[in-house]
């Protein structure tokens, strides 16, 4: 059982692939003894299943290449040995590493495609995943009504087996819950099942109402072939599927791939040193903001942080192992130190402790940099110029307000990186319905004062896009509101928005059809604690299990009055951590890390859709090539290293038990090769 446990961590189509060729089934026009070239490419056999769709979700979010079969489509490539394999140079070639099916036989026990393609894994050692599949022998299963169990797994625990961790998903800590988040729901249906002789249990539950454990993710080794068999229904969003995404993958490539992800985790804290203007519970809207009716005035009570807030978030940091980026507008700190004689205790706790954050250009005064603002009606529109058209903030206004933020920044010794940027409520890019283009003098502003990260918002643009010489970094916003400062405000500006109108709500989430009300408002005591933390870090946690690097976001009033980021961030942190084993830390990238990972994320994707990639091993060695200054993504087995002109160097960093890192070709070399251990 170990040694099978441990049979996916071999990279070297020599142990397996050559094996089974050496014991008679050649490939066809090879010599016997021929170490086949493996291309690094899956083949997914699609039949429209949410499993096959998760499945394939993985693949593309990690960069690993991958060819579709659709089994819907009447004029779909017909599975034969010569679609599945070729020579090369008088070479035997696998054309693919691992196959994704979604279920054992989807061509029908017997029939020609199906022996074809058993065959073709048999002779070059090739992995299948059956991404869903009942409990039955011909799985390596006994049936459940032989001490098994099927039904509903809606908030039952499962676990990672010891052949598991010592596998394909080591990088699991070894329990987690199935989720239940709608009681009245069927979320999860599954068969749990007892192995037969050649099936590795590497996933299991106590069964319900019955005595020990059956399994729903294992090995099934027969027949010279090797099966993942899933027995659980999933899709692509629900989080077991999400913790168990990497090892499915990692066994499915025998733990060599292109393509690398990383679980990350990173809060933006918007417009430190300014107040945030306050929510209204009577008038149901925000005084001071422009589209609040009749609210011109400023809110007599805004929201800032103290000193001792401040004090405490340098203290949560410590205490958590994480840090926060301070999103700051110093012309608001200035203006607050003139109106209170010259003092800001808030200013000096905070540059006190500058070192232990991160910190990123906000301008200097929040202004909106887009078009100007028309405020004479509700809601607001753009100023017109006399000739008719749309009056926008000047070039120079806009370098102004970063530059005096970046100068005050460095005058205060603050580790600040110029090229980051959010400007206020992500202003100067388009603002539908009111601004549909980036206000003009953007990109040169942004140009002008060396800014090459701006922040957009996800909700409205999840794509990373070219703003001048600067790429957008999208972030998330945090359903954690900007205009509260207590527990209460924050559960009753949430039952405005998402309670329907006769509950007394706006009725905004019944005219949006993407929108659910609330079945009834939430006790304004206890809806936070209770209904909002736990579904906002549930969402932010499912960005970091789906390895989404792009930032969240809130706003600085959430560290005041009731500090009510806190318990989202803890939650997401002692979740993840609970989770996953030490050897996959939770990543804390800045946003000149995450605008790079996109970049090169969504190069590495063009160069893939435009079959400019080419990817494969012979026995101990992967080559790879791509285009010019391409960097390429790659994940392989600890020991592994890269090939330079003269001798080699260690590959990559160490994640998830394996290594992984972009990379390029060595000086004076055209292709990437790497030595497998």
């Amino acid at each position: 059982m170990a040694q099978r446990a441990r049979s996916w961590r071999r990279t070297a189509a020599a142990v397996t692939a050559a094996g089974m060729i050496t014991a008679g089934a050649t490939a066809p026009g090879a010599a016997a003894a021929e170490e086949p070239r493996i291309d690094l490419k899956v083949l997914v056999v699609d039949n429209g299943d949410s499993t096959v769709k998760a499945v394939t979700a993985q693949l593309r979010s990690t960069g690993i290449p991958y060819t579709t079969v659709d089994l819907s489509d009447s004029g779909r490539p017909t599975i034969t040995a010569a679609f599945l394999s070729d020579t090369v140079s008088g070479r035997p070639r696998a054309k693919f590493q691992g196959v994704v099916l979604p279920n054992e036989a989807p061509f029908g026990a017997g029939s020609a495609e199906q022996t074809a393609l058993e065959t073709y894994e048999r002779t070059y050692g090739i992995p299948q995943v059956d991404a869903y599949t009942w409990a039955h022998p011909g799985v390596g299963l006994d049936y459940t009504s032989e001490g098994g169990w099927a039904g509903t797994l809606d908030g039952r625990e499962a676990s990672v087996t010891a052949a598991g961790k010592a596998g394909p998903f080591g990088y699991l800590d070894g329990a987690f819950r199935f989720e239940d988040n709608a009681p009245a729901v069927q979320e999860s249906y599954g068969y749990a099942a007892r192995p037969r002789t050649g099936f590795t249990s590497y996933v299991d539950i106590p069964v319900p109402g019955g005595t020990g454990r059956a399994s729903l993710v294992g090995e099934y080794a027969h027949d010279g072939r090797r099966e993942l068999v899933v027995t659980f229904a999933y899709n692509n969003n629900q989080q077991q599927f999400r913790l168990l995404a990497r090892g499915i993958v990692e066994w499915l490539t025998q733990g060599v791939h292109l393509g690398q992800t990383r679980n990350s985790f990173a809060v933006h804290v918007d417009d430190v040193f300014a107040p945030d203007a306050r929510w209204d519970s009577t008038r149901n809207c925000t005084p001071g903001d422009i589209d609040c009716a009749g609210g011109d005035g400023e809110d007599p009570t805004p929201i800032r942080m103290t000193a001792d807030d401040a004090a405490h978030a340098a203290q949560w940091q410590r205490e958590h192992g994480f840090t926060m980026d301070l999103v700051f507008n110093a012309g608001s700190g200035e203006e607050f130190k003139t109106e209170h004689g010259g003092t800001d205790a808030l200013a000096t706790r905070l540059l006190a402790d500058k070192a232990q954050y991160r910190w990123v250009n906000h301008t200097y005064t929040h202004p909106f940099l887009g078009c100007v603002q028309d405020t004479t009606s509700v809601p607001w529109s753009c100023a017109k110029n006399a000739d008719g058209s749309t009056k926008y903030m000047s070039r120079a206004e806009i370098a102004a307000q970063i530059r005096d933020n970046h100068d005050w920044a460095v005058g205060k010794g603050l580790p600040i990186d110029r090229t980051e940027l959010v400007t206020g409520e992500h202003s100067g890019l388009k603002t539908l319905p009111q601004q549909p283009n980036d206000n003009p003098n953007l990109a040169g502003a942004l140009a002008d004062t060396g800014v090459k990260w701006i922040a957009s918002d996800n909700s409205r643009e999840p794509a990373q896009r070219t703003v001048g010489n600067a790429l957008t970094v999208p972030r998330h916003p945090m359903n954690v509101y900007y205009n509260v400062g207590t527990a209460a405000e924050m559960a009753d500006e949430y039952n405005w928005i998402y309670t329907s109108r006769a509950d007394g709500g706006s009725g905004v989430c019944e005219d949006n059809p993407t929108s659910t009300c609330l079945d009834q408002p939430l006790d304004v005591g206890t809806g936070y604690a209770e209904h909002i933390v736990p579904q906002e870090a549930r969402t932010a946690l499912g960005h970091v299990l789906a390895g989404d690097p792009r930032p969240h976001y809130a706003h600085q009033s959430n560290l005041a009055e009731d500090r009510l980021l806190y318990p989202v961030m803890e939650k997401v942190l002692a979740d993840y951590r609970a989770l996953f084993a030490d050897s996959t830390p939770l990543e804390n990238p800045r946003q000149s890390a995450i605008g790079t990972e996109l970049q090169r994320g969504a190069a590495w994707q063009s160069a893939l859709a435009n079959n400019r990639v080419t990817a494969y091993r012979i026995g101990k060695t992967v080559t790879v090539t791509a285009p010019s200054g391409t960097q390429i993504p790659v994940t392989a087995p600890e020991g592994t290293k890269k090939q330079l002109l003269l001798g080699t160097s260690a590959f990559g960093t160490p994640y998830a038990g394996a290594r992984s890192a972009w990379t390029t070709p060595a000086a004076l070399q055209s292709a990437l090769t790497l030595k497998l251990p």
